[in-house]
């Protein structure tokens, strides 16, 4: 039961930045941006890849030129269904890690306010913006070779009859949530200066509410659009986790009594700089 009540807990959290940002829609349109960007940019290459499928499956499969037209023909829709297909799960599995690194300075941001508005963001671990970019793509590498090593062979899994109607997609929700808690966690944890190995010890400590916090956001990330929009309430909700439950000593009163929102009225509007 423990697990359970800690894998809601994890989902918990999202629902708590999409109050957030709820409360306070400036901040909500403000993180869209990056997320739109990166969409658009998705979009673009999935229709490309959807367009060109055939071909590309066809130049795949140099095999099969010799086969009989049925057979020639059925490997090659295979091929292209597979090839979208695996081209669409990648994009949900990047989709957190591209957005964090393209709209860094937006979620940095962002992030620091709901630290403010819970009683104060950490200081002392601030990274120049030049060298904070870098380190983010590098992690994000780091990040998406771990997730490939999970999700090629139960992408593969996906094509065995009844095990990938099944087993599969449930393991491929659970994996794809954990390294999506990883990554919008990142901005939070660095915050307080935790490396990339010591983030992932946090996370691995308390995998059902990493995971439970994740794969809500995968299933919304498979809504057309839902990515987008979940983008901001997301790095909310990852920052209020890391403060109240993965690292809630590393800053004066950083948990939060019930997860309650301080009162005061939410600020309208774009929100404004320092």
């Amino acid at each position: 039961m423990s697990v359970i009540r800690s894998f809601a807990g994890g989902m918990g959290f999202f629902l708590q930045g999409l109050r957030w940002v709820a409360r306070h829609p400036g901040w909500w349109l403000f993180g869209l941006i990056p997320a739109l960007i990166v969409f658009v940019l998705y979009a673009a290459g999935l229709y490309f890849l959807g367009t060109n499928a055939g071909e590309l499956a066809e130049w795949m499969t140099p095999f099969a030129d010799g086969w009989g037209e049925t057979a020639r023909g059925a490997v090659r829709v295979l091929a292209g269904v597979v090839l979208f297909g695996a081209g669409l799960v990648l994009a949900v599995v990047t989709f957190a890690a591209v957005t964090l690194v393209v709209g860094e300075p937006f979620y940095e941001r962002l992030s620091e306010k709901v630290e403010e508005s819970y009683g104060g963001a950490p200081t002392g671990h601030e990274v120049p913006l030049w060298k904070s970019i870098p380190r983010s793509i590098r992690d994000s590498l780091v990040t998406l070779g771990y997730t490939l090593l999970f999700t090629v062979p139960l992408f593969l899994l996906g094509f065995v009859p009844v095990l990938g109607q099944t087993v599969v997609p449930v393991l491929g929700a659970l994996v794809s949530g954990f390294f999506l808690t990883v990554e919008l966690t990142t901005l939070a944890m660095e915050r307080r200066g935790l490396a990339r190995r010591d983030r992932f010890a946090l996370l691995r400590a308390d995998k059902a509410l990493t995971t439970g916090f994740g794969v809500l956001l995968f299933l919304l990330f498979l809504v057309p659009l839902g990515a987008v929009v979940a983008m901001p309430a997301a790095v909310a909700g990852a920052t209020v986790m890391v403060r109240m439950r993965l690292a809630p000593g590393s800053v004066p009163g950083g948990a939060v009594p019930g997860g309650s929102l301080p009162p005061g009225p939410a600020p309208q509007g774009f929100p404004q700089g320092r």
